[in-house]
């Protein structure tokens, strides 16, 4: 990792932290490799248990429905363009 990649993810870690204080809800930030490793694992389980995705590109939201019928929201400018399927007009030979 670049010292300018790890600078903006310092950056941003920092932002949202303070964001989310100011609304008088803590978080908490990690960058360390075993903390990571944890999260990822439990994120990957949580994800195991989605049944239905909704994309929707035009807001920047993905909405996962879950096996327990429990709604999970993200909002993101890149992950409803990777989720959606591209759209095709029919075969470049017609």
């Amino acid at each position: 990792m670049t010292d300018e990649t790890a600078d903006r993810i310092d950056e941003a870690t920092t932002r949202i932290a303070d964001l989310e204080a100011e609304l008088e809800a803590s978080g908490t930030t990690t960058r360390e490799a075993e903390a990571l490793a944890r999260a990822r694992e439990v994120l990957h389980a949580w994800v195991d248990t989605v049944s239905a995705v909704v994309a929707t590109p035009g807001v920047g939201r993905v909405v996962l429905i879950h096996e327990n019928g429990a709604e999970s929201r993200i909002a993101s400018p890149e992950l409803p363009f990777l989720l959606a399927v591209p759209v095709s007009f029919g075969d470049a030979n017609d």
